[in-house]
Formats: C-alpha cells, sequence, structure tokens
C-alpha cells in the first residue's frame, strides 16, 4: 500500500515539511499545492532534481486538489508570515487571512472526496484546525493540530539547557493555545525520575522563566530571520508518521476536547485513526484555571471566524 501525503502552502514551513519528507523518504507519493504557480513548480524540480543523490523516491503531483482524494494525510501550511511581524506576537494577526483562504481550501479539500487525516500547521492553529473540521465534515478526530507539540519542544530544550540534558530526557507538556494564553503544566514535568517541581529549588530554576521561554520562542526565532520553519515542520512530519504508522504516541496536539467545546492543545494518542484516545492529566486548580481561560479565547475567535463576511 503507498504512503500519500498532500502539503498545502509551500512557504517556509510547507517547503521545510516537504524536503524533510523527501529527504526521509517518508512517503510514496507527495502532492504540492500553493496559489503561486511558479513558486511550487520551481520547488517541485528541485526536489526531482535532488532525488539523484537520495536513497529514496518520490513521485510528485504539483496543484492538482483531485490528487488529494486517496491520500492519507494532508498538511495544512497555509499562511502570511509578514503579518507575524507585530509588537505583541500574536498568531492571531494572521487570522484574517488565513480564515479566508482555509474557508477556500478546506471546500476544495471537500470537493476533491478526500477521506484521509488532516495536520493544520496554519496559525492561529487551533481555530484553524475548527475550521478546517466544520467545512469538511471529517470526524474530529481526524481533523488535528500542531498546537503545543512545538512549544512543548521548546519548554524541554529550556529546561534540558539549565540541567545540562538532551531535551529527550524531559517529559511533560505546555497545553492550550499554541499561542499567548498557553502555559506550562508543570505538574506534568518530570526530570530524572523525579518532578521538576520538587528540584526546581536545588537548581536554581526559575519556573516562570521557563514556561515565558516556551511561550515566547517562537517570537526570538522570528525576531532573528522573519520567519520560523524547522521546528513546526519537524513537529508537524512526526504527526504525519504518527498516523502513516499508527505509531499510537502520546502527543501534545490540538485536538478537540468535548468537556471545553473547542479545540485546544492536551496530550491525545495518535495512530492511523487520528486522535485514538485522549489523556486525562491530573491537573491543580491553577492549570485548570489557566487552561479554561486559554479554551474560552480560542472559542471566541473561532466564533468571530465563522461570523465574518469574509
Amino acid at each position: 500500500m503507498t504512503r500519500k501525503v498532500g502539503v498545502i502552502g509551500m512557504g517556509n514551513v510547507g517547503a521545510t515539511v516537504a524536503h524533510y519528507i523527501i529527504a526521509m523518504g517518508f512517503v510514496d507519493d507527495l502532492v504540492l499545492i500553493d496559489k503561486n504557480e511558479g513558486k511550487v513548480k520551481a520547488d517541485a524540480l528541485d526536489f526531482e532534481d535532488a532525488m539523484a543523490n537520495l536513497p529514496f523516491h518520490t513521485n510528485i503531483t504539483v496543484n492538482d486538489y483531485s490528487a488529494l482524494k486517496d491520500a492519507d494525510v494532508i498538511v495544512s501550511a497555509l499562511g502570511n508570515i509578514k503579518l507575524q511581524d507585530n509588537p505583541n506576537a500574536d498568531r492571531f494577526a494572521e487570522l484574517p487571512f488565513t480564515r479566508q483562504a482555509v474557508k477556500e481550501v478546506a471546500q476544495k479539500i471537500k470537493d476533491s472526496g478526500f477521506s484521509g487525516k488532516i495536520v493544520a500547521i496554519t496559525n492561529p492553529v487551533d481555530v484553524i484546525t475548527s475550521l478546517y473540521q466544520k467545512i469538511t465534515g471529517l470526524p474530529k478526530n481526524h481533523v488535528l493540530g500542531t498546537g503545543t507539540l512545538l512549544d512543548s519542544a521548546r519548554m524541554k530544550r529550556a529546561v534540558a539547557d539549565r540541567l545540562h540534558l538532551d531535551p529527550r530526557s524531559v517529559d511533560g507538556y505546555n497545553l492550550g493555545e499554541h499561542g499567548n494564553s498557553q502555559f506550562t503544566a508543570w505538574s506534568t514535568v518530570r526530570v530524572l525520575g523525579k518532578p521538576l517541581t520538587e528540584i526546581a529549588d536545588k537548581r536554581g530554576l526559575d519556573l516562570d522563566q521557563l514556561d515565558k521561554e516556551a511561550r515566547m520562542g517562537g517570537w526570538t526565532v522570528f525576531q532573528g530571520k522573519k520567519y520560523t520553519n524547522y521546528g513546526v515542520a519537524t513537529a508537524a512530519v512526526k504527526l504525519v508518521n504518527a498516523i502513516l504508522s499508527n505509531s499510537l504516541s502520546e502527543l501534545p496536539v490540538s485536538n478537540y476536547r468535548e468537556e471545553y467545546g473547542v479545540y485546544l492543545s492536551y496530550p491525545a494518542v495518535v495512530g492511523r485513526d487520528g486522535v485514538v484516545e485522549q489523556a486525562q492529566l491530573d491537573l491543580t486548580d491553577e492549570e485548570l484555571q489557566k487552561l479554561q481561560t486559554s479554551a474560552d479565547f480560542i472559542k471566541e475567535k473561532y466564533q468571530e471566524s465563522l461570523e465574518a463576511k469574509d
């Protein structure tokens, strides 16, 4: 059985996703879609030129929505990165652009007959994931976003840096919105077999500063090069592979939580059927309140997007 993935939006992130997939031979067929036909055709030719020096072959199709009908996964990397250049580091600055683009693209996905899984990177990702699900009509567990998978990685990097460890030695989650209302759930973070809260004072860790580093990590990268790509592209491809391989990995992704009535980031088990099981964390009262605040904010912005006359 062939593995087929579509990438919609070939900007900095989409192109990085496509390159990672092709270089590692993760799929047999890759569909690349972008409104800038010259750019996407150039990317496709560039990738094909690379194949003689790669150990894998990938069949590439360009700007054909009908080719998505039998795709396993579609990655949405639509965006307008220039809108992220704002003083408040607000991912919702992209929403007027992305909600209009996604409404158009999601309808084309639906019209193609696609019945696979959608992985959304497009910001603000929790609202955009909700829009994709509503417009395509796909089951809620088949539409998910990268959410705080990247923010959790940023938290792990920050903690590991202070403790002189590899970030993969740190377990734990950032929860809520992939944006300014997210937070590190310190009650979930463990290092060296112990809760981080138990060793923070001994190790001289400032948890508030570490939380800020995780929350503002993307802004720091953006300030340096005016876009982000490697971190979020890697998170997206990890999700794609979790679906393709049925890895049943527990990951903090944007998924629909019935108790909050909205998509937000919370650990879930991801496999071939999308979100196959949802975790139930034992959060503190303070963390639960922060999660509710984040959920309320996402819900408000999602409702505004539904009512917007774009």
